[in-house]
């Protein structure tokens, strides 16, 4: 007797037997093919016949390093109406929000937008089944080419948006995250802050705007994962690109690359509360950096490791001085922040940033240990495997490949990347980035 599902039950089913599928792809060389579109998309697949689904990921370039300085937050304002309805075409009717969001929930399948500070990025998870692909490609298609643009919805979103903005002040991390991005960023597009009035500052056409500028197709890229082949692949891509040639193929402005600090920047900001929040960074690397890996590695010893991290050894192990504290890059078009997170007690503050600083100051004069080095090499390289364990994290991984020009071996060969790196290495490219003595340095909420 057979037993037939729901889509949605189907698409359930499908997610168990995921993991199986991807180990396999995990133990042996990741076979991504490389293509242009005919309508000038770049199109990434990496073909997985043992799952029964489709994960696809469109970017484009219109992240929030495009808005206007006046209206900071206009590509997330974008994404984010993106999905509130489609409007009317021949033999079709309009779709309000919860029309089509009950049509995703039928299919069985999910679709979305969000903008990163690169990327405007629409995704489609969905099963493979030929009538539900068919149907669940048409739908994001429509999606794509007739967004409704609600004019109602906007005004009802801005006013969610300021809200949730005033409640998110009255809290120390926000305010320490967008002090420190001002002070790292300067004038760069990727230290833009939205508030009350840049979103008032958005209007519907402002946002189809936007749309019609950046959603194109000569500069998407298309990264497709799941059981398809490069036929099925190219097909679905045309069906996406279609309804983008009205949008044409405008020259976008060049956006200048983040300054170097030309000194130390400090800011304590007084803020009620029980925890005092700490930010200490500086402008990083892109992510075209050649020392990517060292640094990558070195960060883990630094700050990158939980509680393996020198940063956790000296301010929380021997001085109890937090619970927590972290350092990471943010590599992106432009060179993104580095920075080291904590929070500790108000009257503790002044001595866990100065341990930080002497941590970092230290690791960048002599790097770390060879034994610090071979821990960490074992333990990336040990988990290599989750970084790519499910379609979406294999999509993430493929697609960044693209956007970051890295050649199609770059997942086979990361752990022979991992492998090459020393302690020479470290010291030099951590000597190279950072200045220990030009660093932005945000606290909220210490006992002055």
């Amino acid at each position: 007797m057979k037993v037939f599902l729901k889509p949605s039950l189907r698409f359930a089913a499908a997610l168990s037997v995921l993991l199986a599928g991807v180990i396999n792809t995990a133990q042996a060389a990741i076979p991504i093919e490389h293509w242009t579109h005919a309508s000038g998309a770049r199109v990434y697949l990496v073909a997985s016949p043992s799952i029964p689904m489709l994960d696809v990921q469109l970017d484009f370039d219109g992240g929030s390093r495009r808005d206007p300085a006046a209206q900071a937050g206009l590509a997330g304002a974008t994404a984010g109406l993106l999905s509130d309805g489609v409007a009317a075409q021949p033999g079709l009717p309009a779709l309000d929000e919860n029309q089509l969001s009950e049509a995703w929930v039928d299919l069985g399948a999910q679709f979305g937008a969000h903008a990163s500070a690169d990327r405007f990025t629409l995704s489609l998870r969905t099963l493979t089944e030929p009538d539900l692909l068919q149907r669940a490609v048409a739908l994001a298609a429509r999606q794509i080419g007739a967004p409704a643009w609600p004019q109602a919805v906007w005004q009802r979103d801005r006013e969610r948006l300021v809200a949730s903005l005033k409640e998110a002040e009255n809290r120390p991390g926000t305010r320490a995250g967008r002090a420190f991005a001002r002070a790292v960023y300067g004038t760069h597009p990727y230290g833009f802050q939205p508030d009350a009035a840049t979103f008032n500052a958005i209007s519907v056409a402002d946002m189809q705007t936007f749309y019609r500028r950046h959603v194109v197709a000569c500069r998407a890229q298309v990264t497709l994962v799941g059981a398809i082949d490069r036929a099925q692949a190219d097909a679905i891509v045309g069906q996406f690109m279609a309804p983008l040639k009205a949008h044409g193929c405008e020259q976008l402005r060049a956006v200048p690359q983040v300054q170097a600090l030309e000194r130390a920047i400090d800011e304590r900001l007084p803020f009620a509360a029980a925890q005092a929040q700490v930010a200490i960074g500086q402008p990083g690397i892109a992510r075209n950096d050649p020392d990517f890996f060292p640094l990558f590695v070195g960060n883990y010893i630094l700050g990158g490791g939980g509680f393996v991290s020198r940063l956790t050894t000296e301010v929380r192990e021997k001085r109890g001085l937090s619970y927590s504290v972290f350092s990471y890059f943010a590599p992106g078009r432009h060179a993104g922040a580095f920075q080291i997170g904590l929070t500790t007690r108000p009257d503790q503050a002044a001595q866990a940033v100065e341990v930080s600083r002497n941590v970092v100051r230290e690791f960048v004069e002599q790097g770390p240990t060879e034994a610090e080095l071979k821990a960490a090499k074992a333990f990336l390289v040990n988990g290599f495997s989750l970084r790519i364990d499910s379609n979406r994290k294999l999509l993430d991984n493929v697609a960044n490949i693209g956007w970051n020009g890295l050649p199609l071996d770059y997942l086979d060969t990361w752990t022979q990347q991992i492998e090459r790196v020393s302690v020479a290495d470290i010291r030099r490219a951590f000597a190279r980035v950072l200045q220990p003595d030009r660093m932005v340095t945000v606290v909220v909420g210490a006992e002055p």
